[in-house]
């Protein structure tokens, strides 16, 4: 690729850049807000826990689980009527918002109730003991104490996002992985390809250094 190549597609490369941090950011807000409390719900309805419900366990984990089973590429297509009622359209970064955020919801839920999982059951316990209510383990305890592992769940989301933004692209979503297609492999130019590739690894790889470092500064333990 020549200077002035680059230089010519240098506006497409921003509009895609920021396409996909739109499709990122939104799905990623979304898969906190509501991906938060179902992973709680999954760890605190358990057998054993404070909160113990084998009937919201077992919905909402089957929930969960169905989505997780379907590939995503099937499951963008299948909620175009969804994307349609909701955003009026299916073309664009908000509409595919819609797809990635269903996907991303589970997937973080999973990722939060791995990382309470992990906490010692003696702090719970010892919480109950002394007539600590639910609300008070949950937001002084779980979350406290598992609030490393939620920040690494964060960052695995968004890198696992920025992959799916890639295939919502090829629908219409636009972003990078849209420019790669067009630019890419239709036009049959190698270079395209590359620095599209080059700008993922580097965008991933910031994600991953941050969140780790975010991780890491918050642990206490």
């Amino acid at each position: 690729m020549t200077i002035d190549t680059f230089i010519q597609l240098l506006p497409e490369l921003n509009k895609a850049f920021i396409q996909t941090v739109i499709m990122v950011g939104i799905s990623l807000f979304i898969a906190i807000l509501v991906g938060l409390p179902v992973g709680i719900l999954l760890y605190v309805t358990d057998k054993g826990l404070f909160l113990e419900n084998v009937w919201i366990k077992s919905i909402l984990g089957l929930i969960v689980n169905l989505i997780r089973s379907i590939p995503f590429i099937i499951l963008l297509v299948a909620l175009i009527p969804l994307t349609q009622a909701i955003v009026g359209g299916t073309i664009g970064p908000v509409a595919a918002s819609v797809s990635l955020s269903v996907a991303a919801i589970p997937f973080f839920a999973r990722l939060v109730e791995s990382s309470m999982r992990k906490i010692d059951k003696g702090v719970v316990e010892a919480a109950i003991s002394v007539g600590a209510s639910p609300w008070l383990i949950i937001k002084d305890i779980l979350l406290t104490e598992a609030k490393p592992g939620i920040v690494q769940g964060i960052t695995i989301t968004t890198i696992s996002l920025i992959g799916y933004s890639a295939m919502a692209g090829v629908v219409g979503g636009g972003g990078i992985g849209d420019l790669a297609i067009r630019f890419g492999y239709y036009r049959y130019d190698e270079a395209v390809m590359f620095t599209t590739i080059i700008i993922l690894i580097v965008l991933v790889q910031v994600i991953q250094y941050t969140g780790d470092l975010i991780a890491k500064t918050i642990d206490k333990r």
